[in-house]
């Protein structure tokens, strides 16, 4: 076999990740975008750097941190323990954690952006007809930022797929636990397994540009079709 059942494991640990990762960034996301995009806070832009720190910060620094964080002797490792439970580092949990502080900016930016981009007069003309707040929000927003939430959930879990230096920080090399395809393509590299790197690799590749020319096909149709 060309993959391995290690590499399987890796694809299948990725995609699983992925997946979680993208739900749960769109949960918390969408609200964060929303508050961004309405806020009129004079120090909103302090937010706004957090949430964009993972895009200048190298993985390595924002995996250290996590992985103390999560460790045994960290704050969030040492309260898992004292709980009977165990550290989140070297976990699957631990992974999505990591992948959604590093992912986070993918997702809020765009729906931060598609939210900014319907004005207020929409909702204002909503409110005219009784509409409550949250109303305006599922009824008038997110349809209307529609294209946001697609691009906001295609270029997280596209991100997510090709993690590497968090995801090695904070989970480390485990494989059928922790290993994703990014760090198993790194292994072939290294034992100059280049055959099952290049297999690998294009998996990637073609599931990303696949994923990226669906996001950019929908949103010249819905352009063409919105008056």
């Amino acid at each position: 076999m060309i993959l391995s059942e290690n590499d399987l494991a890796a694809l299948g640990i990725t995609l699983r990740l992925a997946v979680v990762t993208t739900l749960i960034l769109l949960l918390i996301g969408t609200p964060l975008a929303w508050w961004l995009a309405r806020s009129r806070w004079r120090f909103k832009f302090m937010i706004e750097a957090i949430v964009a720190l993972p895009l200048v910060l190298p993985p390595t620094v924002l995996g250290f941190y996590l992985l103390v964080a999560l460790g045994p002797h960290g704050p969030v490792g040492g309260l898992m323990e004292a709980l009977g439970g165990r550290p989140l580092a070297f976990t699957f949990t631990g992974l999505v954690i990591g992948s959604v502080f590093y992912s986070l900016p993918f997702v809020v930016q765009p729906l931060q952006s598609a939210f900014s981009a319907i004005g207020r007069r929409p909702l204002e003309v909503a409110a005219t007809l009784r509409a409550s707040p949250l109303d305006r929000f599922f009824t008038v927003a997110v349809p209307l930022a529609g294209p946001g939430f697609l691009t906001a959930a295609v270029l997280g879990f596209a991100h997510t797929l090709g993690e590497f230096g968090v995801v090695l920080m904070i989970g480390g090399n485990i494989p059928g636990v922790t290993q994703v395809l990014s760090i198993a393509i790194y292994d072939h590299v290294e034992a100059l397994e280049y055959t099952q790197a290049h297999w690998l690799s294009a998996v990637l590749l073609l599931f990303s540009f696949s994923m990226l020319m669906v996001v950019y096909a929908l949103n010249r149709r819905f352009s063409v079709v919105q008056p």
